[in-house]
């Protein structure tokens, strides 16, 4: 699976190179729409030489929903949404964190 996405890479006169990215967004599918306000440009393999400028084309074509039922989704505990740390990193960061839980616990 590819996101479609941005980046670049901001030289200051210093020298010193800052490098910056962006996932797109995109309008929600029905199934996103109950979890989220917005969802990734999630681009079918096919597309990649266009999204990459290996065919010259509109990309603007590429930033529609994802079909349903190309994701699967199952309920997390809420320690996933927890803030980052003073030093920014993630509060909580193990495997359990994608463990399925009972949906009378969410």
């Amino acid at each position: 699976m590819a996101f479609a996405g941005l980046w670049e890479g901001f030289c200051w006169p210093d020298e010193t190179v800052t490098r910056s990215f962006t996932i797109m967004t995109t309008t929600l599918n029905a199934e996103m729409a109950e979890l989220h306000n917005r969802m990734p440009v999630i681009l079918e393999e096919a597309d990649w030489p266009l999204w990459l400028g290996e065919i010259d084309s509109d990309h603007s074509a590429l930033l529609r929903s994802a079909e349903d039922g190309l994701l699967r989704t199952w309920p997390v505990d809420r320690r996933v949404g927890s803030p980052r740390n003073r030093v920014g990193s993630p509060r909580n960061n193990d495997a359990d964190l994608i463990t399925r839980i009972a949906d009378t616990e969410h």
